[in-house]
């Protein structure tokens, strides 16, 4: 089964508002978890505009399920903290400065040296490594050659086109997974997955490990509720 890792960003952006801890982005993590959900998910920036770096640390020692940090490994301070708090997963994001959300995967034919440098850090550490890219064959193929774990297919364009034409929006999907698969990289997805369009991304790519979501989870549980809305999302991937 798909394990339903909870993006908790939008969490922590609705505390920041007020300057206080409502709601207590800890506690939430763990009701998250209660309600089924097989990992939590976080992507501090270097403006700490929703996950402080604190909250990382903080994190660590409660949650009981899968944790995966995501980031831009540029930025030493990310670095030091994912080797300090050695989460289950780390998921390398080449975001830019002030950039408002990820909306690209990495060059891993450019980046190919300095991304197998880090991930062997991370990997001498213990730490499985998944890295952010588009679903573009070359790029897998690239990935291969870093030495990473997993790859996350960057989901937006899938998302985007699913109302207009589902079949044509899932094809690059399902080419990419497969080509994983066969060079023996575990396959995550995340990025603007719902509940409208993550069951048929199920069905077309049933061995996908894990899909992290955020921004649409949390803006369903305004209407459905928290506890509810894991539930929905988990039965979107049986």
């Amino acid at each position: 089964m798909t394990k339903l890792s909870v993006n908790i960003n939008k969490i922590a952006t609705l505390r920041n508002s007020r300057g206080h801890n409502v709601p207590d982005l800890l506690k939430t993590a763990m009701d998250i978890e209660r309600f089924g959900a097989e990992g939590i998910t976080v992507h501090p920036r270097p403006d700490e505009r929703h996950i402080h770096y604190k909250d990382v640390y903080d994190l660590k020692p409660i949650l009981k399920t899968e944790f995966n940090i995501e980031g831009n490994p540029k930025e030493k301070k990310f670095v030091d903290l994912v080797l300090e708090v050695k989460p289950t997963q780390v998921t390398l994001v080449p975001d830019t400065q002030g950039q408002l959300t990820s909306d690209h995967g990495w060059d891993t034919v450019q980046e190919k040296n300095y991304l197998q440098e880090i991930i062997a850090e991370f990997k001498n550490a213990g730490i499985r490594t998944s890295i952010f890219v588009n679903a573009d064959l070359k790029m897998v193929e690239g990935a291969k050659e870093t030495g990473t774990d997993r790859i996350e297919l960057y989901t937006e364009s899938y998302a985007k086109n699913y109302s207009s034409d589902r079949e044509k929006a899932i094809l690059p999907f399902v080419e990419a997974a497969l080509l994983a698969q066969k060079l023996n990289l575990g396959v995550n997805a995340g990025h603007d997955l719902s509940l409208e369009n993550l069951k048929f991304f199920k069905e077309r790519i049933p061995f996908a490990l894990e899909v992290s979501i955020g921004h649409a989870l949390i803006s369903d549980a305004l209407y459905f509720g928290l506890e509810n809305v894991v539930q929905m999302y988990k039965r979107c991937l049986k």
